[in-house]
């Protein structure tokens, strides 16, 4: 969409008086002078790299996304350190694993904002700052001009938002009013001599997979494919295969398949008829049919996958407004776009629909970047093993400026160039702490891309994939004695980057 043919987007603030409308005109600016590269860091929650078409998607399409990696560059092996949400943002915000920046899960402590981050880095560099949509860490935004986040997971529909400490009530689909709040700070109140950073940072596609209204009926009479695994056996590996909590046979809710709407008590009387309107009559049939077993998996796998690529539409067809915006207002060239998950997702892969394990499709996350000034057009880097884990130090070097001492990634923006530095990683460490929710328990592993060994070591189990002949990851060959040399080398691997990370003994006792 040409952002000068939508004459207005106008954000509908809910407040003590009633609904107040704020409108914005996006028209076509002015070429800015050249500057410092501009930085927008856009971010989706659970996005997985399986729903992009660029990576190959058989289950949708992603004009925007794909847009972005055709004409930038798009890697095909980066990982994460901690499949988990705010874990993740905590690594990205300062550089630093897990136990390093004090956020080990969701639940167990806020966020340290004294710590050094790469917003503060720019912001002390000359930078504006500014975030906006989901924060997740519980503390007060810190290192930002202006910061409007969601409370907490905030809602799909009229959201809450906090704007510098003020809670805010908007009307409409959070992915929406996400994109409109950030389109008015670059349109209206970033300072126009400066270099700016923006973290755009989206709800969706999270769990409960909340389509917006004018995408409820998206797919209704299609067949979404699915993966060859949904319905494994969990034969031939650890114990937490089997014994996990996040099946889509025996742990998914009814608000991920809507037989029961979420969140009705924010919705106004139209939203909530049109989603009623949208999923009742499919309900009765499942309820008429009695599925069970493989039946009832593969309904519920085609329920939920729907929503879930309904709210992927959504984003892109928002990343394409702030594409479009970027090229009206003569930013375009000069501005890095940055479009990555805060983790992988399970799309009924092993018959799941979370993350946390160490398993590809929830360690691996998407990461397209576009710099028209300094990447070339096309590029694909399915060499190079890559973390969430070097995006703070790559900011900081796009930007010019110096990172912290103890930052533990690497700069990316030599692979941006398209070189290719002789000494780069050649294997990432993962940590996950989280228990109780999902029934994973803590483990810890290391990955080649090759190969991966895992330790469950309040389990005392192992698994060793080798990730060439077994990519889906259905076969364990710890125990396989042609594999002796590889599991000693992996073994040595991990006891390097535990070394290397500075990693305190692992707490062995039992989860609970």
């Amino acid at each position: 969409m040409n952002i000068k043919n939508r004459i207005t987007r106008s954000l509908l603030v809910i407040g003590a008086l009633g609904i107040v409308t704020v409108s914005f005109v996006l028209t076509r600016c002015a070429p800015e002078q050249r500057q410092r590269p501009n930085i927008i860091f856009i971010m989706t929650d659970d996005h997985a790299y399986q729903a992009i078409s660029a990576y190959g998607s058989n289950r949708n399409r992603t004009p925007n996304i794909d847009r972005l990696a055709t004409e930038g560059i798009r890697f095909d092996r980066c990982y994460v350190t901690n499949s988990i949400c705010a874990p993740s943002r905590a690594v990205i915000l300062t550089g630093k694993h897990s136990h390093m920046n004090g956020v080990h899960d969701n639940h167990s402590r806020a966020f340290d904002g004294f710590q050094d981050t790469f917003p503060k880095r720019l912001q002390k560099g000359g930078y504006q700052t500014a975030l906006v949509g989901k924060w997740h860490l519980k503390s007060t935004p810190s290192g930002f001009d202006y910061h409007e986040v969601l409370p907490g997971q905030g809602a799909y529909y009229n959201p809450d938002f906090l704007r510098n400490g003020e809670m805010i009530r908007y009307y409409g689909y959070n992915t929406d009013v996400t994109t409109d709040i950030a389109l008015r700070w670059l349109k209206e109140d970033r300072k126009k001599y400066q270099p700016f950073m923006l973290m755009l940072h989206y709800k969706g596609p999270h769990r409960q997979f909340t389509p917006n209204v004018t995408h409820a009926h998206r797919y209704k009479n299609d067949h979404i494919a699915e993966p060859g695994n949904l319905h494994d056996n969990y034969e031939n590996r650890a114990s937490p295969a089997r014994d996990q909590e996040q099946s889509i046979l025996n742990h998914m809710g009814v608000e991920d398949v809507k037989i029961s709407i979420p969140e009705p008590q924010r919705m106004k009387f139209h939203q909530r008829s049109v989603l009623k309107h949208a999923y009742e009559p499919k309900k009765a049939a499942e309820e008429s049919a009695k599925l069970a077993g493989e039946e009832l998996v593969s309904w519920r796998y085609q329920r939920f996958i729907k929503d879930y690529i309904r709210s992927v539409d959504s984003i892109d067809e928002n990343i394409g407004l702030i594409l479009d915006y970027l090229h009206e207002a003569g930013l375009e060239k000069n501005t890095v776009v940055v479009y990555t998950s805060d983790q992988g997702l399970f799309l009924g892969e092993h018959g799941w629909f979370d993350k946390r394990f160490m398993y590809e499709e929830s360690i691996r996350t998407p990461l397209v970047v576009r710099w028209p000034e300094v990447i070339e057009p096309g590029q694909v880097n399915d060499e190079h093993l890559t973390s969430n884990l070097d995006f703070a130090q790559t900011f900081l070097d796009i930007a010019g400026l110096e990172a912290t001492g103890d930052m533990q990634g690497r700069s990316l923006l030599p692979l941006l160039r398209g070189d290719s530095p002789d000494s780069w990683r050649e294997s990432v460490y993962y940590h996950y702490y989280e228990h109780g929710f999902h029934g994973v328990p803590r483990h810890e592993g290391v990955s080649t891309g090759e190969h991966k060994l895992i330790n469950y070591y309040t389990l005392g189990e192992w698994e060793l994939f080798d990730l060439k002949t077994d990519p889906n990851e259905m076969t364990s060959v710890y125990d396989d004695p042609s594999y002796a040399e590889v599991q000693e080398r992996l073994t040595a691997e991990l006891a390097k980057l535990r070394t290397q990370y500075q990693v305190p003994p692992n707490d062995k006792r039992a989860d609970k």
